[in-house]
């Protein structure tokens, strides 16, 4: 009897785990701590050089014409949604770390960033956003009369 008080039938830690999976999608959050970076999707690299701001976002298998970038009070946006393939009829998911979902990434640019001449071109799996640096005040020899 002992034995059988101690033994959990592989369904009961299944079903644990169906239920745990619906309360998380039932509350927005992530299905596991690899998928909790939902908040740092996609991730990006950002460079810099005297002539621009370029920002690099890892955003592979999303249909560009989802993405939306824009540029407001020296800050850059990159929204969209990640969708993720439902698993196909019968399956159970055994681990599920991909997040899924809508994201927003906005990150401060300098000063000296031109709103108005920004572009952007997403490729093989790659956003890259490209901001022109306006041209730095050079010193003006004032002629005197």
């Amino acid at each position: 009897m002992v034995a059988t008080l101690l033994r959990t039938p592989a369904s009961l830690f299944a079903e644990f785990d169906r239920m745990q999976r619906e309360l998380e999608r039932g509350l927005g959050l992530p299905a596991s701590i690899r998928a909790a970076s939902g908040a740092s999707f996609p991730p990006l690299n950002v460079t810099t050089n005297a002539d621009a701001v370029e920002v690099f976002a890892f955003a592979a298998g999303i249909d560009p014409a989802t993405l939306e970038v824009t540029v407001d009070n020296n800050l850059l946006s990159l929204a969209g949604e990640r969708r993720v393939p439902e698993p196909p009829a019968g399956a159970a998911v055994y681990a599920e770390e991909r997040f899924g979902g809508p994201f927003r990434r906005t990150l401060n640019l300098p000063e000296d960033a031109d709103s108005s001449r920004v572009e952007a071109r997403y490729s093989d799996g790659v956003l890259r956003v490209r901001i022109a640096r306006r041209a730095a005040q050079q010193p003006r020899r004032i002629a005197i009369d």
